[in-house]
């Protein structure tokens, strides 16, 4: 059996329409089909857990067949084949820490993946003093703005998938024990005034965990992720990962084959900083036009802006949404795609239908509901 990696990863071509179909043999080859998955992951709802158990069978079969990737010399890492290695990355990672549908999304599609025989890896801030997550002692040295910041990876392995958290004062000091609250700003509605090297901070932090992190919960896998891996950013606070991808790692020979998926859960929420920000982001000149932004509006300042959701529209290899119909909305007009209708439409969007975790949302189980109802499994239309 062939080995799918992220150097499989289909290319940004005319397959994918403004409008966002797709050609399901070109989509197919990073692991989403909009049939047979939805977007949290869930082929059928309630299969996840049988899912998993076919998995490890087969692992036990195709361990044999396991072979050394050749980015560690000690031999040790251990990739099975058949399967890809995706890293999620986002701000949100419920139930550690959630606002919304973000959160969930991240909670859910991880797990289903794994079960579906991948290697799967969340990245998310440490906002909090989380009980189930030890520090691995790697730490990384990350220059934000003109200082060198210091940060530390804690981690858990949960439902096939390691978790794994970004430790630094910028995210625990400002957000502790209050993780559902205070992850943005201080109170609702209003930022915290350093977001833009917090969220930078981040972008970079976990351009190195797959490198330098190895993680061998996992019967099946063991040692470091690696360079080969499908990146999967997620709204504005992730739309820098591309861009540092090329210009830090791939202009010097690093994650050659690694590749970009970048998700829009809610184009209202853009990262728009002052044009006068651009060199706090650390990125050569030339990466200006897919920030520049220009508005009407005064907030944070009058007229022209850097954009961190366009830069992530434009750089990434594939841009997705949460829905078809949502795609369809965002390059409908300026309206609903809140001024980037035109970035969407020059490169491509595709929607996946969102889904659901039913080990988190099941009313068979929920404690909170006094009548409980049974699962019904409803086939993809």
């Amino acid at each position: 059996m062939a080995s799918l990696t992220a150097s499989h990863f289909a290319p940004r071509n005319s397959s994918v329409s403004s409008h966002g179909s797709e050609t399901t043999e070109n989509f197919g080859q990073i692991g989403l089909r909009s049939q047979s998955m939805t977007h949290s992951g869930l082929r059928s709802l309630n299969m996840v857990d049988k899912l998993q158990f076919k998995t490890q069978a087969f692992a036990r079969k195709s361990v044999k067949k396991a072979y050394a990737t050749g980015n560690d010399t000690s031999g040790k890492i251990v990739c099975l084949q058949g399967g890809m290695t995706v890293v999620f990355v986002a701000t949100e990672v419920a139930p550690w820490s959630k606002t919304g549908g973000l959160g969930d999304v991240l909670g859910g599609l991880p797990p289903a993946m794994a079960a579906r025989g991948h290697r799967v890896m969340t990245i998310s801030p440490r906002f909090d003093q989380y009980k189930d997550a030890w520090d691995t002692c790697e730490v990384a040295q990350i220059l934000v703005g003109d200082t060198v910041e210091t940060v530390r990876y804690f981690h858990c392995y949960k439902r096939g998938v390691d978790r794994v958290f970004v430790d630094h004062p910028m995210f625990l000091e400002k957000v502790w024990g209050k993780t559902g609250s205070k992850i943005y700003g201080p109170a609702a509605g209003e930022d915290f005034q350093d977001n833009q090297l917090r969220f930078s901070l981040f972008c970079l932090a976990a351009l190195e965990a797959p490198r330098v992190l190895s993680l061998n919960s996992s019967k099946h896998f063991s040692g470091p992720y690696g360079e080969d891996v499908v990146f999967v950013a997620n709204d504005w606070h992730t739309g820098l990962l591309p861009c540092y991808l090329k210009s830090m790692y791939q202009s010097r020979g690093i994650y050659m084959t690694a590749k970009v998926a970048f998700c829009i859960h809610n184009i209202a929420y853009q990262g728009r900083f002052s044009f006068s920000d651009f060199p706090l982001l650390n990125l050569p000149d030339e990466y200006k036009s897919s920030f520049d932004f220009m508005d009407g509006y005064n907030k944070p300042v009058k007229g022209r802006k850097i954009n961190w959701l366009k830069a992530g529209i434009l750089e990434a290899h594939r841009v997705l949404t949460v829905s078809p119909y949502y795609a369809q909305e965002l390059v409908s007009g300026v309206d609903k795609g809140v001024e980037l209708d035109n970035y969407l439409r020059t490169t491509g969007i595709t929607g996946i239908v969102n889904g659901m975790d039913v080990q988190e949302w099941n009313p068979a189980t929920d404690k909170y509901l006094s009548t409980k109802y049974e699962i019904t499994t409803v086939s993809a239309l």
